[in-house]
C-alpha cells in the first residue's frame, strides 16, 4: 500500500467521523432553532389572542352593555371574541389553531379534548405553571402546543359562572343550566391552547442541514485535492525520483540514465533530503572510482 492511498484513508476515516459528528450535532442545533422559531410564533399568536381578550374587556363589552352588567350576547364574552377572531386567521392558515379549552365550559364547543385536559390537569396540579409546552403527532405532521392556565382572579366571573340561579337568565337560556358552573376563585378552569405545526419549520431545518453538509463536504473534496496535489509534487515525486537513482546506483548505473539526471530544487526537508542523498551519491561514485583505479 502506497504512501499516498495510506494517506487518502487516514484522511477519509478522518473526515467520515467529523462528518458524522457534524450531522449528529448540526442536526440537533437547527431543529433546537426551529422549534424556538415555532415557539415564538405560538407566542405572538398568543399574545394577539390574549390582544382581542382585553379589547372586548375594555372596549367592546362597556359599549355594548352601556352601564348594564346583565350578559347580553356571546359578543361580550372576551373568550367567545378570541376564538372568533382566530377562526378568521384560520382561513389562510388551516393548520393554525387556538382554542379556551375547560373542563367545565359554558359552551359545549370548549370542553377539552383528552390531550387538551392533561395540560389543564397539569396546571391545576402545579398553580406555579405559567406555562407549558407539548408536541404530539398528527395526521399533519408534528404540532407543537403552547398552553397557559386560565385561572378565575376576577370576582367579576363568578355571577355568571357560580350557580344558574345567580347567572343572566339570557346566558342560561342560551347555553342551558348543566354547564360551566361550580367555578371558584383562585381555580384553574382551564387553558389556552395555541397549535402551530412543526413541518414547515423542520423542513427548513433539514434543509438548512442538507446545505451545511455539501458545503462541508465540498471542502473536504476541494482540501483533499490540494492535499494530494500537495503530496504528489512536494513528496512522492521527489521520493520515486530518488529510489530510481538509488536502484540505478545500486546497480552499477550511477554515470548514465536516472543517476546521471537527478536534481534538487527547493529549501524544504524533502529537498535537504535529496541534497544529501545526491551527496551520498557522488561520494559513493568517487569511491568506487578510487578503488577501480
Amino acid at each position: 500500500m502506497g504512501i499516498r492511498t495510506k494517506f487518502n484513508l487516514g484522511l477519509l476515516v478522518v473526515f467520515a467521523l467529523a462528518f458524522a459528528a457534524a450531522w449528529v450535532f448540526l442536526d440537533r442545533q437547527f431543529v433546537s432553532t426551529a422549534r424556538s422559531e415555532v415557539v415564538q410564533n405560538a407566542r405572538i399568536m398568543l399574545s394577539a389572542a390574549n390582544a382581542v381578550r382585553q379589547y372586548t374587556v375594555r372596549e367592546v363589552v362597556p359599549a355594548v352593555t352601556r352601564g348594564d352588567s346583565n350578559w347580553i350576547t356571546p359578543l361580550t364574552v372576551p373568550s367567545y371574541a378570541a376564538q372568533t377572531n382566530f377562526r378568521a386567521i384560520r382561513a389562510d392558515h388551516p393548520d393554525y389553531t387556538y382554542k379556551e379549552a375547560a373542563l367545565n365550559p359554558t359552551n359545549p364547543t370548549d370542553r377539552a379534548l383528552d390531550w387538551e385536559a392533561d395540560f389543564i390537569n397539569n396546571f391545576r396540579n402545579e398553580p406555579s405553571l405559567n406555562e407549558m409546552i407539548g408536541e404530539r403527532a398528527t395526521p399533519i405532521g408534528r404540532v407543537l402546543t403552547l398552553a397557559r392556565p386560565i385561572t378565575i382572579r376576577d370576582e367579576g366571573c363568578l355571577p355568571c359562572h357560580s350557580t344558574p340561579d345567580r347567572a343572566p337568565a339570557r346566558m342560561v337560556a342560551v347555553y342551558g343550566s348543566a354547564n360551566g358552573f361550580g367555578w371558584r376563585m383562585n381555580e384553574t378552569i382551564g387553558a389556552q391552547l395555541v397549535s402551530v405545526p412543526m413541518s414547515l419549520a423542520l423542513n427548513n431545518a433539514r434543509g438548512n442541514l442538507h446545505s451545511a453538509m455539501a458545503i462541508l463536504f465540498a471542502t473536504f473534496f476541494g482540501m483533499m485535492l490540494v492535499l494530494n496535489a500537495l503530496l504528489h509534487f512536494v513528496i512522492i515525486r521527489p521520493v520515486t525520483r530518488m529510489s530510481r537513482v538509488a536502484t540505478a546506483v545500486s546497480l552499477g548505473q550511477s554515470g548514465e540514465g536516472e543517476g546521471e539526471g537527478f536534481e534538487v530544487k527547493g529549501k524544504d526537508e524533502i529537498s535537504d533530503l535529496g541534497r544529501a542523498f545526491t551527496r551520498m551519491r557522488r561520494s559513493l561514485d568517487q569511491a568506487v572510482k578510487m578503488l577501480g583505479s
